[in-house]
Parts: C-alpha cells; sequence; structure tokens
C-alpha cells in the first residue's frame, strides 16, 4: 500500500514540475505564424462584427480596425494586449466557459484551431495589415524554383505555383495524357468535345516528338473557332444576369435582348480588348462612333444596363427606381471591380471601407439612365434606332411622303363626312376599324366624281409608298439606353435613410468612386458631345484604367477560375475584406500586370493559362498531396468536373451530329411540357414554338425567359437570372440521373446517335459488325477510342436486352447509346 501512496505522491509532485516546465518551453517557443488578411480578418467577420463591427460596438469594443481594436473598452480597460494573448480580456473571452462571459454569447463557440489562430496573432503584435485588394499591385517577379522540366515548369505561372507546392514539401501529379488533354482544352476553350478523329490526329502530334508545337496549334486553332466566343461569353452572360424576360408576374419581354448577347460572343470572337469591352458596355451610348457599325455596337453594348429584372406595376413606384439602380450599382461592382457595396445601401459596410455616402456617390454616376420603361409602353426607354444612316434617310422620306397622302386623304374624308348623317359621323369619331367600314359604305355617296377621283388617287400613292417601303429594309432597334435625362434634369442624389427613397437626408451628393481609392481626381465628368452628361464616361474610363488597382485583377481571377474550377480568389466577386483571400497573390499581381501590358487582351491571357505545366496536370489521386491540401489550393493536381448545363446539351446535339452551328439572331424556345409552362401566371404566354432545326442550335441561343428556365438546363445548375452569377453551383444530385435516363432530350439523342451509327456502321456489312457498332458509340461520346474492356462491357448489356427483355437489335443498340450517354467518361472532365 505505501508504494502505491509513494507512487501517488510523485506523481503530484511531478505533474506541476512538467506542467511549469512545458509553460516555460511554449513561452520560449515563437509563436506559430498567423496570416492577418488570411486566417484573422475572415475569422472575425465571422464570429465578432456583428456585435463589435462600425454599426454597434458593443461594450465599447469595435474590431474593425486596429486602431479601435486596442483601445479602452467600456471596461476601462483595452481588449487586445499586443504581444500578449494571456493577459487580453479578448482570449479570456473567447475561452471562457462561464455563459456571463463567454464569446461569442450565441451560437457556435471558437475551434481550437481558431482560438489559437487570435492567440498567436495577438503574441505576434496584433499586427494590423493593409487589405491586399486596396492596395496597388506589386510589381513582381516569378520566383526561383528548384523543380525544372516540362512536368513542373512551362512557363512563369509555373514558377509561381511551384513555389508554394515546394514550400508544402509537395509532388504534383504528372501531365495528363494528351487525348485527355486534348478533350479538356476542347471543352475549356469552345464548351463542345473533340471528335474521335481530331483527338486521333492531336495524339499522333503530340506524340511525334515536337509536344509544344502540336499543343499550341491546338490551343490557337480552338481559340481560332467561332466557338469560343460561344463558350466564354456565357460566363459573362452569368455575370451579367442576362435573360430576355423582365421577371415579376407578368414577366413580359425585353425586345432585342439578344442583341446584347450576339455582341458578348462577337467581342470574344474578335478578341477585343477587356478595358474597352468594359467601356462599351457602361458608357457605350457617350462614345464617340467613327462608323454607322461602332454606333450600333456601341448602343448594342449598353443593353447591359437593361437586362435586369424590372417591376412594370410596382407598389412603390419610388422605391422601384432605386432598386433598379441598386441592381445597376451592384453588378457594376461586383462585376467588374469585385466589391459587395449592397449592404452599404442602408449603413455603411460592416467591413470594408465602403460608407454609406460612398454608395450613392456611385448611385449618383448612374443617375442620368431613365428607368427600363413605364407600364404599356415598354420600349421608349430601351430601344435604339440604329438603323444604318442610308436606309434611315430613305424611310424619312417615305415618312415625310406618306404624310402628305394622308393628310390630303383625310381632308377629302372630312369633307364628305361632314355631309353624312349623325349617327354616321360619330361612327367616324371612334374605332378606326368602324370608321373604315362607314367610309366604305358612304363616302362617295356624298363626294363629287373629281373629289372621288382625287381619293383614289392619294390611296393609289399611299400604296405605292407602301411598297417602296416594303422594299426597304426594316428600321432596326436594339436593346440599349435609348434615353437619358438631360445634364440639367438629373435626378439629384442623397443618402438615403436605411435605403428607403422616401427618407432623403444631407445634401445632395456628387457622383464619385468609392473612397478607398483614392482616385477622386481620376474621376472627373465633363458633358460629353452629344450632349450627355459624362458621368458614366467617366466611371468607365476611370474603373478600366491601367491603374485601378481591382478590375484586372478580377478580370484574370475570373479567367482563371473557369479554367481551373475556382479562382486564386475564391470568392470571385468579392475581393474585399469578407471575401477569400488569394491564394497565391504575387501570381494574381503578376498575371494583372501582364494583361493589362498585353492589350487587356483575353486570348493572350488563355494561352497564357492553358499552356502552363498547372494547367496540363492529371486529375488522379495523389494520396500526400490530398492529406496536406485537400482542397488542392496549391493547385497539385486538375480538379475534374462535371460539364455544364450547356456543354452537357451541346455535346449531346454534337456526338450524334444533329448540332447546328448557326450562329446569332433571335433564341430559340426550348420544347417544354405543358407542366412546365403551367408554372406562369398566364401558361404558355410569351413561349414561343421553334423548329427542330432551331432546338438543335447551342444552348448560349436558347431563349431565357425568367419564370420559365428550360428544366434540361435547370436541372444541371444553370444559374439564377435575377443577380450576377460569380460561380455556378456543381452538384451531383437525383433528378440529374433521372433527366439523363428517363429524360425525353436524351432518350431522344440516343435514338439520334444510334441512327448515325447505323448510317455510318450499318448492320451486317464488312464494317458493321457489333462490336464495331459498340465501339463507334463509345468513342464518340469519350472523344478516343474505346478499349477492350468497353467494347466487352457493350456486348454483354446487348445480350441481356436481348434475351432478359426481349428487346429487338434496333432497340438494344439504342439503349446502349443511351448508356454511353450516361457514363462519367462522358459526363465528366478530367
Amino acid at each position: 500500500m505505501s508504494r502505491f501512496v509513494t507512487l501517488s505522491v510523485c506523481l503530484l509532485l511531478a505533474e506541476p514540475a512538467a506542467s511549469l516546465r512545458a509553460a516555460e518551453e511554449d513561452r520560449a517557443a515563437p509563436p506559430p505564424e498567423s496570416n492577418f488578411a488570411r486566417d484573422v480578418q475572415p475569422l472575425l467577420a465571422r464570429k465578432c462584427l456583428a456585435c463589435h463591427g462600425p454599426d454597434d460596438a458593443e461594450g465599447g469594443l469595435m474590431l474593425g480596425s486596429r486602431e479601435t481594436a486596442l483601445a479602452v473598452t467600456d471596461s476601462g480597460e483595452p481588449a487586445i494586449l499586443p504581444g500578449d494573448a494571456h493577459g487580453s480580456e479578448l482570449l479570456r473571452r473567447i475561452t471562457s466557459d462561464s455563459e456571463w462571459d463567454q464569446m461569442p454569447p450565441e451560437g457556435d463557440r471558437l475551434t481550437e484551431e481558431e482560438v489559437e489562430i487570435l492567440r498567436a496573432w495577438i503574441d505576434g503584435g496584433a499586427n494590423w495589415e493593409a487589405h491586399w485588394a486596396f492596395e496597388p499591385p506589386d510589381a513582381v517577379d516569378p520566383p526561383a524554383v528548384e523543380a525544372s522540366g516540362p512536368a513542373f515548369v512551362r512557363n512563369p505561372i509555373d514558377q509561381f505555383v511551384q513555389a508554394r507546392l515546394e514550400d508544402a514539401g509537395l509532388e504534383p501529379n504528372p501531365p495528363a495524357d494528351p487525348a485527355t488533354l486534348f478533350r479538356r482544352l476542347s471543352f475549356d476553350l469552345t464548351g463542345l468535345p473533340p471528335a474521335p478523329e481530331e483527338t486521333a490526329a492531336f495524339v499522333a502530334d503530340y506524340g511525334a516528338g515536337d509536344h509544344p508545337r502540336a499543343y499550341e496549334q491546338a490551343v490557337d486553332r480552338l481559340l481560332a473557332s467561332p466557338r469560343y466566343g460561344e463558350k466564354w461569353g456565357r460566363h459573362w452572360l452569368d455575370l451579367v444576369r442576362y435573360a430576355e424576360t423582365n421577371s415579376f408576374e407578368r414577366d413580359g419581354d425585353k425586345p432585342n435582348a439578344w442583341k446584347y448577347r450576339d455582341y458578348v460572343i462577337r467581342s470574344f470572337n474578335d478578341d477585343k480588348p477587356y478595358d474597352r469591352f468594359v467601356l462599351e458596355q457602361l458608357a457605350g451610348d457617350e462614345l464617340p462612333a467613327d462608323s454607322p457599325y461602332q454606333r450600333a455596337e456601341n448602343l448594342t453594348a449598353t443593353g447591359f444596363y437593361r437586362l435586369g429584372i424590372w417591376d412594370d406595376e410596382p407598389a412603390d413606384p419610388e422605391q422601384a427606381i432605386y432598386d433598379e439602380l441598386d441592381d445597376t450599382v451592384r453588378t457594376v461592382a461586383e462585376g467588374v471591380l469585385g466589391l459587395t457595396v449592397g449592404c452599404a445601401r442602408c449603413h455603411d459596410h460592416k467591413l470594408d471601407p465602403i460608407p454609406q455616402a460612398d454608395y450613392y456617390k456611385m448611385v449618383a454616376v448612374f443617375r442620368d439612365l431613365t428607368p427600363f420603361d413605364t407600364r404599356g409602353r415598354n420600349s421608349g426607354n430601351n430601344q435604339a434606332d440604329v438603323t444604318p444612316p442610308e436606309v434611315a434617310e430613305a424611310h424619312r422620306a417615305l415618312d415625310v411622303e406618306q404624310a402628305r397622302w394622308e393628310s390630303k386623304q383625310r381632308e377629302i374624308e372630312q369633307r364628305g363626312i361632314a355631309q353624312m348623317s349623325g349617327p354616321d359621323q360619330r361612327a367616324t369619331e371612334g374605332d378606326e376599324r368602324e370608321r373604315r367600314r362607314v367610309l366604305r359604305r358612304e363616302l362617295h355617296k356624298h363626294l363629287s366624281e373629281q373629289e372621288m377621283a382625287d381619293y383614289r388617287e392619294t390611296q393609289e400613292h399611299l400604296e405605292g409608298v407602301k411598297a417602296r417601303r416594303e422594299a426597304l429594309p426594316p428600321r432596326e432597334t436594339t436593346l440599349a439606353v435609348a434615353k437619358t435625362y438631360d445634364p440639367g434634369a438629373i435626378p439629384a442624389t442623397f443618402v438615403l435613410a436605411r435605403g428607403s427613397a422616401h427618407g432623403p437626408t444631407g445634401d445632395p451628393l456628387e457622383p464619385g468612386v468609392p473612397e478607398l481609392f483614392g482616385d477622386d481626381a481620376q474621376f472627373a465628368p465633363a458633358p460629353t458631345a452629344d450632349g450627355s452628361a459624362g458621368r458614366r464616361l467617366a466611371f468607365a474610363k476611370w474603373a478600366a484604367s491601367p491603374e485601378n488597382r481591382l478590375t484586372a485583377r478580377v478580370a484574370v481571377n475570373r479567367v482563371w477560375q473557369h479554367h481551373f474550377g475556382r479562382g486564386l480568389v475564391r470568392s470571385s466577386n468579392n475581393f474585399g475584406k469578407l471575401g477569400t483571400p488569394p491564394t497565391h497573390p504575387d501570381l494574381l499581381d503578376w498575371l494583372a500586370d501582364r494583361f493589362v501590358a498585353e492589350g487587356w487582351s483575353l486570348k493572350h491571357l488563355h494561352k497564357l493559362i492553358v499552356t502552363s505545366a498547372a494547367y496540363r496536370r492529371g486529375s488522379g489521386p495523389n494520396e500526400a498531396a490530398a492529406a496536406a491540401d485537400p482542397l488542392n489550393d496549391l493547385f497539385w493536381r486538375f480538379d475534374p468536373r462535371r460539364l455544364t448545363a450547356e456543354e452537357l446539351r451541346d455535346a449531346s446535339l454534337a456526338v450524334t451530329g444533329e448540332l447546328n452551328l448557326e450562329m446569332y439572331g433571335p433564341g430559340f424556345y426550348p420544347k417544354l411540357s405543358k407542366e412546365v409552362l403551367a408554372g406562369q401566371s398566364q401558361p404558355g404566354l410569351g413561349w414561343g414554338d421553334s423548329s427542330e432545326e432551331q432546338r438543335a442550335r447551342r444552348a448560349v441561343y436558347s431563349y431565357i425567359k425568367r419564370s420559365v428556365i428550360d428544366p434540361a438546363l435547370a436541372d444541371f445548375d444553370f444559374p439564377e437570372t435575377d443577380a450576377p452569377c460569380e460561380a455556378r453551383f456543381n452538384t451531383v444530385q437525383p433528378a440529374q440521373a433521372l433527366a439523363l435516363l428517363n429524360g425525353d432530350f436524351t432518350n431522344e439523342r440516343a435514338v439520334a446517335l444510334a441512327e448515325r451509327i447505323n448510317r455510318e456502321l450499318p448492320r451486317n456489312s464488312p464494317t458493321g459488325s457489333e462490336s464495331e457498332r459498340i465501339a463507334r458509340a463509345v468513342s464518340l461520346t469519350t472523344s478516343r477510342p474505346a478499349t477492350d474492356a468497353a467494347v466487352a462491357d457493350g456486348q454483354k448489356f446487348l445480350a441481356r436486352m436481348r434475351t432478359e427483355f426481349d428487346f429487338s437489335d434496333e432497340k438494344a443498340f439504342e439503349l446502349w447509346c443511351l448508356v454511353t450517354l450516361n457514363v462519367n467518361s462522358f459526363l465528366y472532365l478530367d
């Protein structure tokens, strides 16, 4: 017994001594590294700012800046003591078990890892770095790396990526095989699969020894394809909330919205410099034009402003005006600048340095814009005449002639009407059709022969005017900023209390840019030659200038996002403090600088990215890298992805040979069931009936009605069209499998694929053996030769369909084609 007592005493004495030594070692060891922008700032935003932000500052603690965070609180002591986490009240509160003291008082407590982040930050001096995105980009050189060779470094992008991998001690995946790489390239740049023959040609060139040349030639060919603009234009349409109707109950049409869509596709195909692309959309109506074509292009670009939702019967008309302006400000701020400013409509931004006044300065920039329109008119403010001058002049001459003859006709009619009975006279004053009926019946009775001869002459001249007008090209209009307020009549802009249109406060505000940029001197509105206020033009020039610290960064981040599945900044619409910090900040700045230096060329940027070793990596497993970096933040592999809704639809049509590559023009109406159309307030209203040939066009040309999104697209994460979409969801859910196996569209494509193969490899012909037909279905859908295992699977499948289910050879093969349209090698991109 005494031995147990002695041992217990020894343990009790030893424990404090061990704890003391551990504490001394902890104090001697340097605190773990804690990055303020990456770790601390997002943590404070998630857990603390609701109560200790600009609006509330409960207990006298405001964590919006270092100055306020270190200030004395209501208790008489500061909550944070730089260099002394143990003595800081903030750390005591977040680790307290007392329900009276613990912080946050509600919701989830901080995890141990989060506590350690704050502990290390405070012990390290509680430094408060300036937010990276609000600082001008640094001029950086690609870092030196230890690795060499094409598997690691092919261009400067790879030096930035490889440096981070080497710092983490990770080995990246080897390059993808040529067939996989070519399919990836084709979908990423054009949204369509390569034909098996194209893949075979690429693999042969790639394997001939001159890899870089073969690969670059393929990249150049795909970037030069008209299909490129259709693919990448759709990314921009997501961002600007593109749709062809207004939403709300009636969801009325936006006439000529498709012309904006075509403008975007052409701009991408022409590699229009991105700064010009932005300039035209924000202020195309204020830009000088060298030709009628350029004028039409500039005006069509301003359709950007008319794409948002519009309530034609608002309960509060004044508030609806500000809702429309808010939609514009948010779309511009998020889409071009990567800033979320919407909360500043009602109060100062809780974290970013965007006071409410700055939000309304931006509102003032766009205050010269008239509303979309007024109920019942629907075109006065948003339809600009872009008829070529010679055609417009011919129409104007006919207008004058028509007016002259109509006036003479009316004069003769009135002489006859004056002689008619009272009831007939009154009948001519109402409905035009009734007037025509009375005139046909009675006019000749009350005119002389000469008057009737003159009357017939006027009718002949009017018929001649009509015939000559029909021989002319029609007048052309486009969705655009067709009307703005005159500079002297632009409504004043005030800060609105809690965002209410009925609560203006203070003095009128001048248009301006957020103060965080410090660029007021560069924003100098001046009336333009055509008499507009020049506010939007000044803003557009500021936003699209090389000196703007966000526009180029945001643009290159979006391109990176659509090649790698996520941006260097994951929150691509939010570069503010509540957004996610960049995983490779130096690479982002380097890309932005090069993008501007190369004339804002998107195609140059694409080529730089897709020729990097980082882009060419395989997507396979890598146990060590996945354990250390499960989110692939360091780009040790290429992340596989499911095809987008449009890619899936277009690829299905492409492999069957049905795809109609007709470009531009009004959109087609997909075939929808009565059940889907019943979701409208007036089922079927505004939904047309397109031919099957038109329905086989690419999905980017599909008519987008906000109240009736095609389920074939919606099931596969087509974006919400009421607000900007920075990144689509990429879900895997049961409705997708049901649509692919049971849906009309995929089953019709399976029949079409079988018919194509029947034409190419007729059954029982020398080239039409069952194994060859099975292999052809696989190669068409996967863009590569079928493996022996795939052919064997197909043979087993066909045999089972015939024996167990008594299907004919034809039906069994159609079902095999349906299988090939459902396998992962078709649905996913490696």
